[in-house]
């Protein structure tokens, strides 16, 4: 049987996790030279930390901290783009590294 409940815990704790994880990919997507693979660091960054913060501050064991990685790297693309214009893309965080070396 499914459990709604269940569900609804780990969509809350992917919206509290989505929101860290987020914050994380905009401070180190800087790292990178283009864009190309943000979608997948962005998707090994939910993973692994959903799998920290699950075994942390939860009773979610690991294979469901799984889906908690997947349901937060749907909500930080939803966060991303509804704070879109207000957060700097890739291409502006390159120019401003490169203008002050």
């Amino acid at each position: 049987m499914l459990s709604i409940d269940y569900i609804k815990n780990l969509v809350i704790v992917s919206i509290v996790l989505s929101t860290i994880t987020c914050s994380f990919i905009q401070k180190t997507k800087i790292l990178f030279k283009t864009n190309k693979f943000l979608i997948i660091y962005s998707l090994i960054v939910n993973i692994i930390f959903s799998f920290i913060f699950c075994y942390s501050f939860t009773n979610i064991q690991f294979p469901t901290s799984l889906w908690t990685g997947l349901f937060s790297f749907i909500g930080a693309d939803t966060i991303y783009k509804s704070l879109e214009g207000r957060l700097s893309t890739h291409k502006e965080l390159r120019k401003k590294k490169n203008h002050n070396e």
